[in-house]
């Protein structure tokens, strides 16, 4: 079993990703920490809350964290996924209480009371609550296993500024931390989760499960596609956050190459930019494994199944 615990500002995209880890049991969960991104703290924090009761998980931990960038005033995501962040279908406020923890202690003691180089942690949204924790206890990097992150771009560019990805570009200083602190990374970009589309074939599939899940699932992916059908002008919209489970889950369904990857902090321009070294041009050592393909029938076929099992 591989211990994880997820870093989220969900966003119909994480909620889903929360989904298929919680229906996933080679992973354990060993808690939920939230981050203001996609809609500020209050929000994704009742967001995660909803989404475990959906998956009748009770037991996983949710802890609140940042709730504004390290340096930066905070940009959130309502036109892409609504006021709630969850809008789409109409869900019940959650009773699942938060964990009392403050997320950057949660991952500190986490890390501290586990056997180094066992829990793996998955960055959906900005990058801050990462960066907090290393910064306030230098001594968890080795003990990291692994970050398995979504965010950034190099082929596909940015999709908040011409040059930026919205995650990074929401904390650059702390997707700058991250990524010079030694820890092993592997980076699922845009150029990845842009092959992994929420088609109309696709989400029917998933509405004839027949279940809670699947209606719920269904009408989020349909509310989140929206806003990406009309800007690249193609059918569906692609379902970044969950390609960091599944990679954990089914690696294979996946192609990647070794980088020296760098953010940008400074420049007004080109700011949260992911700096992908692609071709070794820079000599660099690599510091990420970039995602690049995907087998999106394949990752498809696994989230239906899982969505199933829920």
């Amino acid at each position: 079993m591989n211990p994880i615990i997820i870093d989220t500002d969900p966003g119909q995209d994480d909620a889903i990703a929360l989904l298929l880890a919680a229906a996933s049991p080679e992973l354990e969960l060993l808690g939920i920490t939230t981050v203001a991104g996609n809609v500020p703290l209050a929000l994704t924090t009742r967001n995660a809350r909803i989404v475990m009761e959906l998956a009748g998980r009770r037991d996983v931990p949710i802890c609140a964290g940042a709730d504004r960038p390290l340096d930066v005033p905070l940009v959130t995501a309502e036109h892409v996924h609504g006021d709630t962040g969850l809008n789409g279908i109409e869900l019940p406020e959650p009773t699942l209480p938060t964990d009392p923890r403050h997320a950057v202690d949660f991952i500190v003691q986490t890390l501290r009371e586990r056997g180094a180089g066992t829990v793996t942690l998955c960055p959906l949204g900005p990058l801050t609550n990462i960066a907090l924790a290393l910064r306030r206890a230098p001594d968890i990097a080795p003990r990291i296993r692994r970050i398995v992150l979504m965010g950034g771009g190099f082929f596909e560019g940015g999709n908040v500024t011409p040059a930026a990805e919205f995650n990074f570009y929401v904390d650059p200083r702390a997707a700058h931390e991250v990524f010079t602190s030694g820890v092993p990374i592997t980076m699922a970009p845009l150029d990845v989760t842009h092959e992994v589309l929420t088609t109309a074939a696709r989400i029917d599939a998933i509405r004839r499960l027949g279940t809670r899940v699947g209606e719920v699932v269904s009408a989020w992916m349909e509310f989140f596609e929206r806003y990406d059908e009309e800007k690249y002008g193609q059918d569906g919209g692609p379902l970044h956050d969950p390609c960091v489970i599944a990679f954990l889950l089914q690696p294979a369904l996946f192609t990647s190459r070794d980088c020296n990857v760098r953010i940008e902090t400074a420049s007004e321009l080109t700011r949260g930019m992911s700096v992908i070294d692609w071709w070794g041009v820079t000599g660099l050592p690599a510091n990420a494994q970039v995602l690049r393909h995907a087998d999106s029938d394949g990752f498809f076929a696994l989230l239906t199944e899982r969505l199933a099992r829920l």
